[in-house]
């Protein structure tokens, strides 16, 4: 009964998270555009610039109200910057980073089998290596 509930609002909230990455990246491109006007890039230097900052308004370590601004703020800010950025700029800057999400994650696919193939002959290097001491010592 609950695991329903509770796997719904997981998956909703992956979805949420999904759409500020893309609108984040989005956000990137759309300030490289070189048609973007002044103000909406000011915007979007304002909106990276706290996603990306160590600073946040209200400290973190603050029960609740520390990841309130993180939940509440950033959105806004996206939410802002978009709307301040012509149609046809946004459209052609979201397609470009969803190829760069997608990119993206076929190369950590291919870095994840990269990275298990190495621990694999790190295996093989300690088990060689105790095998050569049960031989030296015994």
């Amino acid at each position: 009964m609950y695991r329903g509930k509770y796997k719904s609002l997981i998956e909703n909230l992956k979805a949420k998270v999904q759409i500020i990455k893309l609108e984040s990246y989005t956000l990137t491109y759309v300030y490289r555009h070189q048609q973007t006007p002044w103000y909406a890039k000011l915007s979007i230097i304002i909106t990276l610039g706290y996603l990306l900052s160590p600073i946040d308004l209200i400290p973190d370590f603050i029960p609740i109200l520390g990841y309130l601004d993180d939940l509440i703020l950033v959105p806004l800010l996206i939410l802002l910057s978009i709307k301040l950025i012509p149609k046809n700029i946004l459209e052609e800057c979201r397609e470009k980073a969803r190829e760069q999400i997608n990119t993206t994650t076929k190369k950590k696919k291919t870095a994840c089998w990269f990275a298990i193939l190495i621990v694999l002959f790190y295996i093989m290097i300690v088990y060689f290596i105790i095998r050569w001491l049960k031989y030296k010592f015994i």
